[in-house]
């Protein structure tokens, strides 16, 4: 997995990004810069810059994040090299758009395995433990100042799709590392006893039981709510179910990214 989350980076580089002089910030923006401004090649700027990461991780950070990083930061340039660049498509907006949701994908897939490319990573992580500043604003800072660079080398427009293209990044990223897998968690409150609502429902479900005192609801006094789990494909059903176990039941739903554990307790609150 972590081989292959590399080939995603350098492919979405190498295809979409380079071809097009559009360098959506980290230390692979900073080797598009330089190869568009200087000629040198992609994937030793990228060794260049993770090099000199590397010696600030070891300085500033601890040797875990060190090791972390290690790998990554040697393997990704060549991935770099290995890959030709080549210009995939020719319309700007469809590459950067295409390139952001590869590369997205590709730092999705390190950060589930808890790895890093090493690079501009590192800057954030000394930030957030010398300055207290959250990791994820430090690199944004960090990437929109690569993105400036964009400029004086390829226009104003490309700076405008280098922004862009972090804005799609952040957004898939975050998608992919909330899961595909989601989930629908309801919680109802009934006038029927929840073991009857529990054998209306089925038995092929997750579910939890907590007691509640009730402010507003059925009465006023204590009674169960029952919070259940289930694949969002299943929920319009289990509401049919439930609607036609209980026409006055009150239900409120929430998305659910994840779900861990087998069952859930019953509690007091």
């Amino acid at each position: 997995m972590f081989l292959g989350a590399l080939f995603l980076i350098a492919m979405s580089i190498n295809f979409f990004f380079s071809p097009h002089n559009i360098a959506a910030g980290g230390a692979t923006g900073l080797a598009i810069l330089a190869q568009e401004l200087f000629g040198w090649p992609l994937f030793l700027t990228t060794l260049g810059v993770n090099i000199i990461m590397l010696i600030l991780a070891a300085i500033f950070l601890a040797r875990e994040t060190v090791l972390r990083i290690l790998f990554g930061s040697f393997m990704l340039p060549v991935m770099l090299a290995i890959i030709p660049q080549t210009k995939v498509v020719n319309d700007t907006l469809f590459a950067v758009i295409v390139g952001s949701a590869i590369f997205a994908a590709g730092i999705a897939l390190l950060y589930n395995i808890d790895a890093s490319s090493g690079g501009t990573t590192v800057p954030p992580l000394i930030f957030k433990k010398y300055f207290n500043l959250k990791a994820p604003v430090g690199l944004l800072i960090i990437d929109i100042c690569v993105s400036f660079g964009n400029i004086f080398t390829a226009g104003l427009e490309a700076f405008v799709y280098a922004v862009f293209s972090i804005v799609i990044t952040s957004l898939i990223m975050n998608y992919i590392e909330s899961g595909f897998n989601r989930k629908k968690t309801l919680f109802i409150s009934s006038n029927i006893s929840t073991t009857e609502l529990k054998d209306a429902l089925g038995h092929d479900l997750s579910y939890g039981l907590t007691v509640i005192p009730s402010r507003g609801g059925f009465q006023d006094s204590e009674q169960e709510l029952l919070m259940i789990v289930v694949d969002t494909q299943e929920y319009p059903r289990f509401v049919r179910k439930v609607l036609a176990a209980d026409p006055d039941v009150f239900i409120t739903v929430s998305d659910t990214a994840s779900v861990h554990g087998g069952f859930f307790n019953r509690q007091q609150i």
